[in-house]
């Protein structure tokens, strides 16, 4: 083989095992930089559907992202709009290095799971958005709508995580009926829901959520990751605690309610929630006070909340689903604006507060094996989000603080189980 010939190859072959050397890793930042933030967990998503573990590196540069180098990774990252570094082996390992360190407050959690995600949403079209709902399609990330029949029929633990949409789980329709009874909508949602409940065996809609209820809790006892928003949060702990008494007053169910409820209800029962107060007047828009959205006094302008600083290296969990370019967020109303502190259950992990409002927006527990998130407010780009509003455009939005909260419990499952430090 010719001199020239032998050189050139050689040339080539040091150049491609330099390319290789350098091109080792991507890396995802997730601080100022990134271009969209929310498509970058989508990302992430699917590159654990390939097959390749990634690095959630929590408290590094906004809770970064980082997997072995592909050009396919690298090319999904171009065609989403994803701001990528593509970085030496050397240079994972001194990040790696930095974060291990015991005086930081950051660690390295490696996420080797495809979570199988499940929407807990009715048929049809609804008159508002569910926020996660938009979330999961923006990012780009699979999952199922589940409803009430396929929870009857069992299906619930063929998932590891599962949102409820802003549900009124106490059979009380939202406590809509004071204004909207009329509205054609309303009147086919309760059409819907007695439905439903008729088929599965239930003479009364509040009895057949309760069943429903009662799934949910076994599938979290049982290991199920559990997330909620809005109104679902307080009205599955409200039906829990009320099991076996009648809450619900003539609109609603057809005959009166429990003159005695109050006093009967179970707190026990509940999830994260306790000694709150349900509201018996069928006009009032509430179904407990454990919202506080018609008693605050936060004008728009202060309304803010901020999340907690966990440690990194001995609270993972809590660290996890908190991660953010962002420590103070936008707050946000919703049929159930936050929760009030005073009816947090003691055990009850805070994440999210306005404390000077005495509001939670964000808390975390465990039930059993499992855990739930809940998650106060409707629509996190979204101020005021009324019946028959349009849904938020996303595109608008990439870098939303309040949506990274949602989407953190999203890749949550996907996280390697850590041995608990004693």
């Amino acid at each position: 083989m010719p001199r020239i010939y032998r050189t050139l190859i050689i040339t080539l072959l040091l150049t491609v095992s330099a390319y290789n050397t350098f091109a080792a890793y991507i890396l995802i930042p997730m601080d100022e930089v990134q271009k969209n933030h929310l498509k970058a967990y989508g990302i992430t998503f699917w590159v654990l559907k390939n097959n390749v573990d990634v690095y959630w590196l929590l408290n590094y540069r906004g809770g970064s992202f980082m997997c072995k180098f592909g050009k396919t990774i690298e090319n999904e990252c171009v065609i989403r709009g994803v701001t990528y570094q593509v970085i030496a082996d050397a240079q994972s390992t001194a990040i790696l290095t930095e974060i291990s360190d015991p005086s930081t407050n950051m660690d390295a959690v490696e996420l080797n799971k495809v979570p199988k995600i499940a929407v807990y949403t009715p048929p049809g079209k609804r008159p508002w958005d569910d926020a996660v709902t938009m979330a999961l399609t923006y990012a780009e990330i699979p999952f199922d709508k589940v409803y009430d029949e396929e929870v009857m029929q069992g299906k619930l633990p063929l998932y590891d995580w599962l949102h409820l949409h802003h549900e009124d789980f106490t059979g009380q329709y939202g406590k809509f009926w004071g204004a909207y009874r009329n509205a054609a909508w309303y009147q086919e949602d309760v059409r819907l829901q007695e439905q439903i409940a008729q088929k599965l065996g239930f003479s009364k809609v509040s009895q057949c959520k309760l069943a429903v209820v009662k799934k949910i809790r076994d599938f979290t006892a049982g290991g199920g990751y559990l997330f909620a928003m809005c109104s679902a949060p307080d009205s599955y702990d409200v039906a829990l605690a009320a099991d076996g008494i009648d809450i619900c007053d003539v609109p609603f169910d057809g005959d009166a309610m429990d003159a005695n409820s109050q006093s009967k209800l179970n707190y026990e029962n509940c999830f994260a929630f306790t000694n709150f107060k349900i509201v018996t007047n069928p006009y009032e828009y509430a179904i407990s006070n454990i919202d506080v959205t018609h008693s605050r006094k936060v004008p728009k302008t202060s309304d803010f909340f901020t999340l907690f600083d966990f440690s990194a290296k001995w609270d993972p969990v809590p660290t996890m689903l908190c991660q953010s370019h962002e420590r103070i967020l936008k707050g946000f109303m919703g049929q159930t604006t936050s929760f009030r502190a005073s009816c947090i259950k003691p055990g009850v992990l805070v994440m999210g507060e306005n404390k000077s409002a005495a509001e939670v927006k964000y808390l975390h527990g465990e039930f059993g094996k499992g855990t739930f998130t809940f998650y106060g407010g409707h629509d996190p780009e979204d101020y005021n989000h009324f019946v028959g509003d349009p849904p938020t455009d996303l595109n608008l939005h990439p870098n939303s603080a309040g949506y990274r909260l949602i989407l953190n419990n999203v890749l949550f499952p996907a996280a390697k189980k850590k041995k608990q430090k004693t």
